[in-house]
């Protein structure tokens, strides 16, 4: 078995660089449009961000 030599990371373009830097401020935006405000909710963080029911540092399957 042979092993390759690891390749440097190659260097962007200006507009590569720059045409990431819109695609990370288009999800950035569309995250923070696609959640509406709730009202009366419970306050810290979604209980459901990871798929489980989080309460307490207790995490529970549906």
């Amino acid at each position: 078995m042979t092993e390759t030599p690891e390749t440097p990371p190659k260097e962007l373009t200006p507009a590569a660089q720059r045409a990431l830097a819109e695609a990370e401020a288009r999800r950035k935006a569309a995250a923070d449009a696609a959640r509406p405000r709730e009202i009366g909710g419970r306050p810290g963080p979604e209980p459901t961000r990871y798929g489980d029911w989080e309460s307490k540092g207790i995490l529970s399957d549906f």
